[in-house]
């Protein structure tokens, strides 16, 4: 499997793997990696494969990706890895955790969820087809982004910062937006959160509409020793909509499980 492209920052035993979610890249981290890097913990942002410099694979899944990243974390070699996930980069957390948990040794599960449902259900379907159809219109990723990303946002964020969020998503080749959609309809790791044996940080957004609070709460209360906490005033993507309420919150959980 060929190996994932990323960004690295800072040096210690202790790596931080970045997972941006299915409208991202590793430049999605910018305002976030160079936090925990000054504070003596590696930092690792992936292109996840399709993304960015890094090569699509044959067949996209859950299994597959985290495979992937099971290629990256393995590559990296450090004493101890904490695996940080957005969104459906959170569910990719989630099954390297129940597939590789010898490689966890801490996870952060920001604004994601612990179940889609079934690939071939109704809402999953009709999920799909809204997500999709301005692509068969043929307005592209960016004319997607224009649409959605606004949506992921709190009414009063930063212009700036949307149009930063939008821009990535523009990036993104619609066929692996389209892939990585099609995989994640049909994740389900709800039966494995009770055997998460390491330390969690579920993290949510206060106005986010795609995982929503009560979601990520509920999550956290599934996993032993599990830590929740509420990003006030933000939407889904909080680490680009205020990265110091989302920086504050990691590097405040790293500092109390894996001091430097």
């Amino acid at each position: 499997m060929a190996l994932p492209a990323y960004l690295e920052q800072g040096k210690g035993d202790t790596a931080v793997f970045l997972l941006h979610g299915v409208g991202g890249g590793k430049e999605a981290w910018a305002h976030n990696q160079p936090i925990p890097a000054s504070h003596g913990y590696r930092t690792i942002a992936w292109d996840m494969p399709g993304y960015g410099a890094s090569q699509a694979l044959a067949s996209c899944s859950n299994t597959s990706l985290a495979e992937a990243l099971k290629t990256l974390i393995e590559h990296t070699g450090a004493k101890r890895n904490v695996v940080l996930g957005h969104s459906m980069g959170g569910m990719l957390a989630q099954e390297l955790a129940a597939l590789h948990p010898q490689l966890v040794h801490g996870l952060v599960f920001y604004s994601t969820s612990p179940a889609f449902g079934k690939a071939d259900g109704a809402w999953q379907q009709q999920f799909l087809q809204s997500r999709f159809a301005p692509l068969d219109q043929g307005l592209g990723m960016a004319g997607l982004a224009g649409k959605l990303v606004p949506t992921m946002f709190a009414p009063d964020a930063e212009p700036v910062r949307v149009a930063e969020a939008a821009a990535l998503m523009a990036r993104v080749p619609a066929d692996s937006y389209r892939a990585a959609l099609s995989a994640i309809v049909s994740f389900n790791r709800l039966a494995a959160l009770g055997d998460i044996a390491v330390p969690t940080l579920c993290l949510a957004g206060e106005l986010d509409q795609n995982a929503p609070p009560a979601v990520v709460e509920k999550m956290a209360s599934r996993i032993p020793g599990a830590a929740y906490v509420c990003l006030p005033g933000v939407g889904h993507i909080a680490n680009i909509e205020q990265p110091h309420l989302f920086n504050g919150a990691v590097l405040t959980f790293l500092k109390q499980h894996f001091p430097t």
